[in-house]
């Protein structure tokens, strides 16, 4: 039987930090975030600030994995 994970977080103290960089990257991209329920914004929008969370956290370990910091 597979086990769903899905919204666990791994380390559950970095629960807070996650939750801030999602608003920073939601106002980086303008979509208008806000804590608790969004089901006003679409699916785009909603996927567009855990895209772009991702492609940040991959930027960034590549660049701690490289040795090269904010190039």
């Amino acid at each position: 039987m597979a086990s769903n994970n899905s919204g666990r977080m791994e380390v559950p103290n970095a629960k807070d930090a996650m939750d801030r960089f999602k608003m920073e990257v939601a106002d980086e991209l303008g979509v208008p975030l806000s804590n608790g329920y969004n089901g006003n914004l679409t699916s785009a929008q909603n996927g567009s600030v855990g895209g772009e969370m991702v492609r940040q956290m991959i930027k960034k370990q590549e660049e701690e994995m490289s040795g090269k910091k904010d190039q």
